[in-house]
């Protein structure tokens, strides 16, 4: 699943709040505002490259759209523009970054980055027991939920690099929009499964407690319990 794209020294930057965009993840966008529609074209007719940031809600206020330092460049894959200027595109991300400076605003954000690499965190066979041990977590919690994709809890099973696991992991099934940007920001890749693993048992004891004092009830009558 590795891409090999050269990152230019400057790139466009779109920030969302609520979110952290992952490596080889893959996020659908549908671009309105006029901004992004010009850092849009720009990237189709260059690199096809931008970064997604989160909006760091704890320094709103303080600076325009404040963007946490950690974010992941991805490259478009697909895109269909409309007849009334809007686009769809599927975006891929490729990379961890770090902004280390804002270039510019005008027309829209963009910003030097330096690339940030993942560090194994622990020998193969540990991260790979790691690995399992979330795999079966995230599979538990998906059936006593019921949320979340089957497709996706499906493809999951079938990938081996721990690295991707946990990334595709996080930004798929980890609704904590907070736990995800540091999961994000955190570059040992055992120590990111242990803290989705921690996140995923909370979730599967906390259901399970709810199933037990639901009792035969349905979901829609327990405030009959």
């Amino acid at each position: 699943m590795e891409i090999e794209i050269t990152l230019p020294e400057e790139i466009a930057v779109m920030t969302l709040p609520g979110m952290a965009f992952f490596p080889q993840a893959l996020l659908p966008l549908h671009i309105f505002e006029p901004r992004y529609r010009q850092m849009l074209s720009d990237a189709l007719d260059t690199h096809r490259l931008f970064a997604v940031a989160g909006l760091d809600m704890a320094k709103l206020g303080k600076a325009f759209e404040p963007a946490y330092r950690i974010a992941t460049v991805g490259v478009v894959r697909a895109c269909q523009k409309r007849e009334d200027g809007t686009s769809n595109l599927l975006l891929q991300g490729i990379t961890r970054v770090e902004f280390t400076e804002v270039a510019a605003e005008e027309p829209y954000r963009r910003a030097r980055i330096r690339p940030l690499a993942s560090m194994p965190g622990a020998s193969d066979e540990e991260n790979e027991r790691q690995r399992a041990k979330l795999s079966r977590l995230l599979s538990t919690r998906l059936r006593l939920s019921g949320e979340g994709s089957q497709d996706m809890a499906k493809f999951l099973r079938g990938v081996d690099d721990p690295e991707t696991f946990v990334d595709l992991a996080a930004f798929n099934f980890c609704g904590d929009s907070r736990l995800k940007q540091r999961l994000l920001e955190t570059l040992d890749v055992h120590a990111r499964m242990e803290l989705l693993s921690g996140w995923a048992r909370r979730e599967v004891d906390a259901l399970r407690l709810r199933k037990k004092l639901q009792g035969p009830l349905a979901d829609d009558d327990v405030a009959n319990n």
